[in-house]
């Protein structure tokens, strides 16, 4: 009888979006083509993979508090947390000839739910490469994040785009561009270290204190889109054309100009939809002007989630002292360069004879 695989665990970082969100709902990509521009930061997706021998599947997802157990079997309708089920039903069927696997697999994400930083993208991510590791099927980044989008938005069929997949897979700063037919290309950005030390020094989230619901947010904006509605067409068209104009301020290192484009950006994604801002967050937007910030807009599709702002460097600080005081969970962020990955957990070391 051979050895079970060892236990792997598997990270993903979460992305802050800093221009061009939206356009690459495929609706939008598929007529116009989209572009976006991400960061990944130090907040991760995490997953582990663990053998079983009881026949069992347990699921649990130890942020939200939430442990399931079933029958080890190549489906799992009865599993109702639909990213562990999607992830575990996709990866049996495409990378183990749908013989079902008695595993324990948990989960943990480094932001609320509904955060607006890519969080249940990220996880799939990360769920993915720790299958991957498990079974010994390596992906390369672009079949990863084309594997994820596959399961959250066509297998599961929850609404959104695609950036979240490929920016948590890649890592890094990139320029994304997703064009007709499907077709997706990454452009990593390069800095010298005092441009991407100005960038993470000039940034600061927050939470604004409530989940944006970013399926009623997306469906709004695709009926809008749908309907014919001018002004959405022309604030997508905007959004697209500010992904280009932002990723020559950020390789430039020109904070005034990533501010001002943040700006641009903000007014046009609020014509998207009406639900995309909220009266919590334009006070703390008018807090954030107060105490110094050059630019704000909210992370993800909006109604709520995370808030990130372009603030002097020197005043940095006193926005995050502000932010904070007001309940709004605020900090600083550090960009990272690393995308997804996994590794197999280290065994006990032998004991001396």
């Amino acid at each position: 009888m051979s050895a079970p695989p060892p236990a792997v665990r598997a990270r993903a970082p979460l992305r802050l979006g800093l221009a061009g969100g939206g356009t690459d709902l495929p609706f939008y990509a598929e007529a116009h083509g989209g572009a976006v521009l991400n960061a990944t930061i130090d907040r991760y997706a995490f997953a582990s993979i663990r053998p079983r021998d009881d026949g069992q599947v347990a699921f649990e997802a130890c942020d939200l508090d939430r442990t399931e157990l079933h029958p080890a079997a190549a489906t799992l309708p009865a599993a109702s947390l639909a990213l562990h089920r999607g992830v575990y039903e996709c990866m049996v069927r495409e990378h183990n000839a749908g013989s079902p696997l008695a595993i324990s697999v948990t989960t943990a994400v480094d932001a609320p739910l509904g955060s607006g930083l890519g969080s249940s993208s990220a996880l799939v991510v990360a769920l993915i490469e720790a299958y991957a590791a498990y079974l010994d099927a390596p992906l390369g980044r672009y079949e990863t994040a084309r594997l994820a989008y596959q399961i959250e938005r066509v297998d599961l069929g929850l609404a959104g785009g695609q950036q979240d997949q490929y920016a948590a897979a890649f890592g890094g700063v990139n320029f994304i561009e997703f064009l007709q037919g499907g077709r997706v290309i990454v452009n990593p950005l390069r800095f010298p270290a005092a441009v991407l030390n100005e960038l993470e020094s000039s940034l600061v989230v927050c939470f604004s204190g409530r989940s944006r619901d970013s399926d009623t947010i997306i469906r709004q904006q695709t009926e809008r889109l749908a309907a014919g509605a001018d002004d959405a067409l022309a604030a997508m068209h905007q959004l697209r054309e500010d992904a280009v104009a932002m990723k020559d301020a950020v390789l430039h290192g020109d904070i005034a100009a990533v501010a001002a484009v943040l700006e641009r950006s903000w007014l046009a994604k609020k014509r998207t939809a009406a639900a995309v801002s909220t009266p919590q967050i334009e006070a703390l937007e008018a807090l954030a002007r107060a105490n110094g910030a050059l630019g704000a807009k909210v992370s993800g599709a909006g109604g709520g989630g995370f808030m990130m702002f372009v603030v002097p460097t020197e005043r940095r600080h006193r926005l995050v002292a502000a932010l904070t005081e007001a309940g709004a969970q605020a900090s600083p962020v550090k960009l990272t360069e690393r995308g997804s990955e996994a590794w197999t957990v280290p065994g006990p070391r032998p004991r001396r004879a």
